[in-house]
């Protein structure tokens, strides 16, 4: 076995290879950016090597500074986490030739599948299932409208060595073709070095499944049940879920052989997953085809450990040293539901715009599983895998866990250099349904401020009916919210929770400010509040007790019985209604009454006396200036290019400028028609948010 790793990446992906490392006894060596160098995972770490500047083409990415590292250190052993050089044949080569394992596949393996027009002819080749498609390259934007015409719209855009979510288009007509083929080749540049583009057959109502492999140095490779990760925004995935609703087992089965047979068709091993894109509307098990294979570690990994009990990354390090897998295909089982949710520092209130900045307060749910609860594996006495779920929570622990992945702290900075997630969420539980209710509680305990995110979304998605049903396609989020995001919707009951807990924590407020000595006068405390949520208002008398308070809205009902905990000046307060149901909320004063953030949306709760609210009424509302004669900069980036000239009429909709925040391009475009009056920045200059780009007449 290994005596020291080097992780060759940053972030959560580097805390979470230290960690099985540290439990298998491994050391481990950290690499990092100027960035990077207070990071978690800098820390967690044994050792750790400065690389270079913060952008990643200057540090991450130069395999020779990986390598000198390496070198340094004495690592007998490199992981390329999720793969800043994970699909690089050359480093793979690099690290033999230095004598140090790679862990992850063989440097061909890499190169069959590192190229997606490659990749899919061997798939094709090795009988699996490929979507229709132009696997040649293209020359130009006109021969991409030829072909596009020829395949028959929708068709989808691919950079060759894209990824993540990168360098993809879809295109309705040739008018999206026209614009967006040169985009797709200057996103395959930029992000991978490589502009060649191919096209394919959209299918539609798709599905995006997902099966992962794992395969040792002696000729094995299994199937590890599959992934469904269709909830996706541009391409990039929000919510993954293990199993998939819609895959059954024969389906898995034939997915999966499928699977194997492109993976030894290429001499793989390691972990790696095969990407499918599914049809939704076919029911026969038969409509799943290859899209790509991802030669590494991916992201969603968790939820695969979940419903296993494997440790993927543990596998990953036996087989880079040569050990067999110790178990079979038969002894692969797949136990409860899990679901991962990626927290982003973006803002869904705002059209998903990037979010940079300092993390002022970050505080993850507590974890019930912080350490991945995997199956025990006793090889030194030569047991056979072990099929029962982990006892070590106790009989809670199989009601559900918690597990929390991320590489940040509080105080620490989300960089406009790298990828903008901040942490992964992780439940498992018996059902599909549990895990999803663990999803929603536990987002309403996380507490993270400083820069926008989308816990707020991630908790509407798990509350949406539709991902409740598990009718779900790649075109989820497009369709449930066409006109952008604003908030998850608030039935009667939760309003009326709502306006219980405001009073509640108004009365504790006021009961705080009783006692406070030296007042002109003496307060009286009055039980009697008026509560307005929006157009709602409430008239509400509370009663105490020893064990809570009692929320009474109309004689003709019965009270809310709520105990809390809470007391001023903290941010986070649970609540206990009716002896049952247990209700978080982030809190926040404000001049009326209380911010509440709950179950996927900021909740302004205006809480008052009953003769401050008749007075209220006659309060004159702030209106906010009108900005619409500016072009705004919607998030710091860059300004790459300005499609007008002063003097010129526009028309709605017609692009403006192009700003490139977290490697990805963002055309502005007009929201009326009108005639530009002044440009204030130039293409190059650094933006940001709410800086004026363009200002009409």
């Amino acid at each position: 076995m290994f005596k020291k790793i080097l992780v060759a990446n940053r972030g959560e992906i580097a805390c979470r290879v230290f960690r099985t490392a540290k439990r298998m006894g491994i050391a481990t060596v950290a690499v990092y950016s100027d960035a990077d160098a207070r990071a978690p995972h800098v820390l967690m770490a044994d050792e750790a090597v400065r690389l270079g500047p913060a952008p990643a083409a200057e540090s991450y990415l130069k395999a020779e500074l990986i390598l000198a590292a390496a070198k340094a250190t004495g690592a007998d052993a490199i992981h390329p986490g999720y793969g800043f050089l994970s699909e690089r044949e050359s480093f793979a080569k690099a690290c033999a030739e230095a004598g140090i394992a790679f862990v992850g596949p063989p440097a061909n393996a890499i190169a069959a599948m590192g190229d997606k027009i490659e990749s899919k002819k061997l798939a094709k080749a090795a009988g699996v299932n490929v979507v229709p498609g132009y696997l040649g390259e293209i020359a130009d934007t006109d021969e991409a409208v030829k072909i596009a015409s020829d395949i028959g719209y929708p068709v989808m855009m691919k950079a060759s060595a894209g990824g993540g979510g990168k360098g993809m288009r879809l295109a309705w007509s040739e008018q999206d073709v026209r614009e967006g083929f040169e985009a797709t080749k200057r996103e395959g540049l930029a992000s991978f070095g490589d502009d060649r583009v191919f096209i394919e057959k959209f299918i539609e109502q798709p599905r995006h499944i997902e099966i992962q492999l794992i395969g040792d140095q002696h000729g094995n490779i299994l199937y590890l049940g599959e992934r469904e990760c269709s909830i996706q925004r541009r391409h990039q995935k929000v919510v993954e879920e293990a199993p998939s609703p819609f895959v059954t087992p024969e389906m898995r089965r034939k997915m999966g052989e499928q699977a194997v047979a492109l993976a030894r068709a290429v001499g793989y091993y390691s972990a790696g997953t095969v990407e499918l894109i599914v049809s939704g509307a076919d029911k026969t098990g038969e409509g799943f085809y290859f899209l790509e294979m991802n030669t590494r570690l991916q992201v969603e990994h968790p939820v695969t450990e979940a419903i296993t009990g494997l440790d993927l990354v543990e596998q990953m390090i036996r087989v880079a040293a040569g050990e067999r897998l110790a178990f079979t295909q038969d002894e692969v089982t797949l136990t409860g539901w899990a679901i991962e949710n990626r927290v982003y520092a973006e803002d869904p209130y705002r059209g998903f715009l990037p979010s940079t900045g300092r993390l002022v307060r970050y505080r993850p749910p507590e974890a019930q599983a912080r350490q991945e609860p995997f199956r025990a594996r006793k090889r030194s006495e030569g047991l056979p895998f072990e099929q029962a779920l982990p006892q070590a929570g106790g009989e809670q622990e199989q009601k559900g866990y918690i597990r929390v992945d991320d590489g940040v702290a509080e105080g620490g900075e989300v960089s406009m250099f790298y990828d903008p997630m901040i942490a992964k969420l992780i439940t498992w539980a018996p059902t599909r349904e549990e895990a999803a209710d663990l999803q929603v509680a536990a987002l309403d305990r996380f507490e993270l401020e400083g820069l926008g995110n989308n816990i707020d979304f991630l908790s509407a998605l798990m509350q949406h009916p539709r991902f409740r049903s598990g009718a779900l396609t790649t075109g989820f989020i497009a369709e449930e919210y066409p006109e952008g995001f604003a908030g998850a919707p608030a039935d009667a009951a939760l309003l009326r929770k709502l306006a219980a807990v405001a009073t509640v924590l108004d009365l504790i407020q006021a009961a705080r400010a009783v006692e406070i000595s030296g007042q002109l006068a003496t307060p009286t405390l009055s039980s009697a509040r008026v509560v307005l949520i929006g157009d709602e208002r409430f008239d509400i008398i509370v009663d105490g007790y020893d064990g809570g308070l009692l929320v009474n809205f109309d004689p003709n009902e019965a009270p809310l019985d709520i105990a809390t905990g809470w007391q001023p000046g903290q941010r986070l307060a649970q609540f206990r209604i009716d002896g049952e149901e247990l209700l978080s909320a982030g809190v926040k004063h404000t001049r009326a009454g209380w911010m509440l953030r709950a179950r996927g949306a900021s909740h302004d709760v205006k809480v008052y006396a009953p003769r401050v609210a008749e007075l209220a009424r006659h309060m004159i509302a702030k209106i906010p200036p009108d900005m619409s004669r500016f072009l705004l900069a919607p998030m710091p980036g860059l300004l790459t290019r300005i499609e007008v000239g002063e003097g010129e009429k526009v028309e709605a909709g017609q692009p403006l400028a192009v700003v490139e925040a977290m490697k990805m391009e963002n055309i502005l475009r007009a929201e009326k028609a009108g005639v530009v009056k002044a440009i204030n920045f130039a293409a190059g200059d650094s933006l940001a948010v709410d800086a004026a780009i363009l200002e009409f007449e």
